[in-house]
């Protein structure tokens, strides 16, 4: 289930976030996810160290250490049994180890088929960080929750 959500997850971010394969399989990189029946979240983290500059840049997005980068998908099962991404409303905070809470800004961002959010987080090098996650997909009306935990470290 985990090597079929990084795929996905990869090929989601192809264009937006340019992560070398060595990068996918390192201990900085996070990803997961959660279904909820017709609905799957799926999540990475990862330093923003790992974007190219163009693609940071492009994106308006600050490539530094200490910064992280979470991303969300929410995707819909179709009749087939594939899953096809889809638009809605993404909230979410992450808190350190004292319980020190910030709330993301996540970013809607749609490159052909594909619809992600963003948002970039700051975070002290080996801290663990947990993120509570809402995602609510256009004409759902309940929101699909994720809480998870990771480390990055300032490479």
């Amino acid at each position: 289930m985990i090597e079929k959500t990084v795929s996905t997850c990869r090929s989601l971010l192809r264009n937006l976030l340019v992560v070398t394969l060595i990068g996918l399989f390192s201990a900085q990189v996070h990803a997961g996810s959660k279904n909820f029946g017709d609905y799957t979240v799926l999540w990475s983290v990862f330093p923003s160290t790992f974007l190219a500059p163009e693609i940071a840049k492009a994106n308006n997005l600050q490539r530094s250490k200490g910064i992280g980068i979470v991303n969300i998908a929410i995707m819909e099962e179709n009749e087939d049994g594939s899953m096809s991404p889809v638009s809605g409303q993404v909230e979410g905070k992450v808190a350190n180890d004292v319980q020190q809470v910030r709330f993301l800004a996540f970013r809607r961002i749609q490159e052909g088929d594909s619809v992600y959010f963003i948002a970039e987080y700051q975070y002290p090098s080996g801290e663990l960080m947990t993120f509570n996650i809402t995602a609510r997909p256009t004409g759902h009306q309940q929101d699909l929750a994720v809480r998870f935990a990771h480390t990055l470290f300032n490479d």
